[in-house]
């Protein structure tokens, strides 16, 4: 059983859930054919010199952001890129190799990934999909917890940097969240880049 501050927390993630989904619906109808291209432009600009990391973008899930144009261009600069592949549920994310281009394979929740001959490889930036974020850092995503166990692991690891991909509209004011909970280090959206709060030098993550 839950603790009873952490399930007041998950119900109000759930009812959130309902309303953001519906909030980025809108968004994609109305600015998904042009958010992708201005993401590339701006993460692009953003990202720097890749210095032989690895990048892990996602496949667009139902009215998520078109990160595709971006992965393409930062594989183009000399990035390695890769795409998440989920193992089984309550598990972190594993993450394969994979240019846009390549073959893919339906996986859990019909989301499109790697073949599995592809090879595994640790991300050092990772672009998080999601359903709302606030000025603090942290994101609501479907409920799974995948992105969160994924986050807590690589971190234990190594330096990482998780980028949250979303459009402006997104934004809420304070988005629930619990100990469990990893924030990003910024968020780019089709007008910019959102640094958070309280987050000094985040900035310069990006370098």
């Amino acid at each position: 059983m839950l603790p009873g501050d952490r399930a007041d927390t998950v119900e109000e993630k759930k009812m959130l859930r309902r309303q953001a989904g519906a909030t980025r619906a809108r968004l994609q109808a109305e600015l998904g054919a042009d958010a992708g291209g201005r993401i590339r432009k701006l993460g692009l600009e953003l990202l720097g010199s890749p210095q032989g990391r690895v990048v892990a973008g996602f496949h667009p899930y139902r009215s998520e952001v078109d990160v595709m144009p971006l992965l393409e261009a930062l594989g183009e600069a000399g990035w390695k890129t890769a795409l998440p592949v989920i193992v089984e549920p309550h598990q972190p994310l594993a993450f394969r190799s994979w240019s846009v281009g390549e073959d893919t394979a339906e996986g859990h929740y019909g989301i499109l990934a790697p073949r599995d001959h592809a090879a595994m490889v640790d991300p050092d930036l990772l672009l998080v999909p999601m359903l709302a974020f606030d000025r603090d850092g942290y994101r609501l995503g479907y409920g799974g917890g995948f992105y969160d166990r994924t986050l807590h692991k690589l971190r234990a690891l190594k330096p990482i940097t998780a980028i949250g991909i979303a459009f402006s509209g997104q934004e809420l004011d304070s988005v629930p969240h619990d100990s469990e909970d990893q924030h990003l280090d910024w968020i780019l959206t089709e007008q910019g880049p959102v640094y958070p709060r309280n987050r000094p030098g985040r900035e310069a993550e990006c370098d």
